[in-house]
């Protein structure tokens, strides 16, 4: 199969061969990995009971989903990633802000990925050969996972889509011999190594894992479904087909996964820990599937990451080509997991990234989803590529390529999710006001879009087509 070829420039219709089946395959099979997985092990270790921490994923992942799929509607329509396509509301260099968000939420989750199926690794290598885990022996490990991320990236689209279908079944098949092997001992009581509630009581708890553990899921794809979008044509498919088969996607993606790591932190008795614990636990005859889990189910999950990564790093650089960018941000992710491994806590390294990344985040998700709704879904294709070309002009050149209202509407959201977020090591002032509940999502996203309508003027539909040009419509199912 070919390297892919396509930076953030327009797919033609005629390669967008792929349909919602696939969409719905790449979100799954590409998230059954211990990256995603380890994320139902946070509520358990903040001292949540089974329930608590069951009903506080499948909230926040829920909630989050119905926010985040639509987004999958805007490449659809433009043709391009996400972070280019929001250029119609930031311009066409104001897009440099979902680039940036983009480049650091895959960043991030492509290290997690590694970190911990690395970790993995590792321990089940010792009990297996006894492998001793040594600084050098989580080294080797580290870096083979992330030489064999990077192939899987470089080649593109194509290699993902068709890695994720394989893992689709085969993953689903090692959880569910994951849960016949944890299930002698689990129970369904709060661990008493967490040390009690977290944050001192039941709902700041709850609404902590809410968020950490559920909304973090969806708000990881804020930048990243158009990658996979832009390859559906939307002359073939409807809006409703898209929009079904990103929500079902994006659902099981993330709770089976997630609801799987719940199951093992009570099965392993996983409080301060996972990677270790839920080795020690397994059954011998579980250790490997539980290496081939943490192995092939990192690589296309970290590829699909990694794969974002490029793109938007492209976008930021466009003189570079879409496989140099893909090899610079890979060094930068491998950097990142020797950094988690050797210098970071794991639960407050990861409650912290995706607390500041959601708070970040979501203002530019909802000032993409006011500009879809106003446009209704009409967009200048060949306008969002003039960064690109590094040309000027277009009507989303706003003023010298930046709307500024746009970009004012999301610094602003962005400050005040800041000023509430609840991280370990730190408490934004503004907590007070919400009783010590980190609302720093709600807040950041409601302040970002309300003040983005306070400032922004609604558009004229045809101010969004340049003269002479008729872009192609077609139905917002919405």
């Amino acid at each position: 199969m070919p390297i892919e070829q396509r930076g953030v420039d327009t797919i033609p219709d005629a390669e967008r061969t792929s349909g919602p089946r696939d969409l719905v395959s790449i979100l799954l099979g590409s998230n059954l990995c211990l990256g995603v997985i380890i994320f139902g092990w946070l509520p358990p270790s903040f001292g949540l009971g089974w329930w608590a921490s069951l009903s506080s994923i499948v909230v926040g992942t829920v909630v989050g989903t119905l926010f985040t799929a639509p987004l999958a509607l805007v490449s659809l329509r433009t043709g391009t990633n996400l972070s280019t396509s929001s250029g119609a509301q930031f311009g066409v260099r104001g897009r440099l802000v979902g680039s940036v968000v983009g480049l650091l939420l895959a960043l991030g989750y492509t290290a997690l990925t590694v970190w911990i199926g690395g970790d993995v690794m590792v321990s089940v290598l010792h009990r297996l050969f006894g492998l001793t885990p040594s600084a050098v022996a989580y080294g080797v490990v580290y870096t083979l996972l992330a030489a064999a991320t990077v192939a899987g990236a470089v080649y593109g689209y194509r290699v993902l889509l068709a890695m994720s279908r394989v893992l689709a079944v085969g993953m689903t098949a090692l959880l569910i011999l994951g849960v016949i092997a944890y299930a002698p001992h689990f129970t369904t009581a709060a661990l008493p190594e967490a040390g009690g509630y977290l944050l001192g009581g039941f709902w700041p708890t709850w609404f902590l894992a809410t968020v950490a553990a559920g909304l973090s899921g969806p708000i990881a794809f804020i930048t990243l479904l158009g990658d996979y979008t832009r390859y559906i044509s939307p002359t073939r498919y409807s809006s409703r087909r898209v929009l079904r088969a990103t929500w079902l996607g994006l659902i099981l993606g993330l709770l089976v996964p997630q609801l799987f790591g719940t199951f093992t932190a009570y099965g392993a008795r996983a409080a301060l820990d996972y990677a270790g614990p839920l080795v020690d636990a397994s059954p011998t005859w579980y250790l490997v599937p539980l290496l081939l889990s943490a192995s092939a189910g990192s690589v296309g999950n970290a590829g699909l990451m990694l794969y974002s990564m490029g793109l938007d790093l492209d976008a930021i650089l466009p003189r570079a080509s879409r496989a140099r960018a893909t090899y610079t941000v890979a060094v930068v992710a491998t950097g990142c997991v020797f950094a988690g491994h050797f210098a970071w806590d794991a639960q407050s390294a990861m409650t912290s990234f995706v607390l500041l990344l959601t708070a970040i985040g979501a203002p530019w998700a909802v000032i993409t989803l006011i500009g879809f709704v106003r446009c209704r879904g009409v967009y200048d294709a060949d306008a969002l590529q003039v960064f690109n070309r590094r040309s000027r002009g277009g009507v989303y050149w706003y003023r010298s390529g930046w709307n500024v209202q746009a970009t004012v509407s999301w610094a602003v959201g962005a400050g005040v999710g800041l000023l509430a977020v609840s991280l370990p090591s730190y408490e934004g002032p503004l907590l007070s006001l919400t009783g010590g509940v980190d609302c720093s999502f709600l807040l950041s996203g409601a302040v970002g879009g309300l003040v983005h309508l306070l400032l922004s003027p609604r558009p004229q539909p045809s101010a969004r087509v340049e003269a002479g040009k008729e872009p192609a419509r077609a139905e917002v199912g919405i």
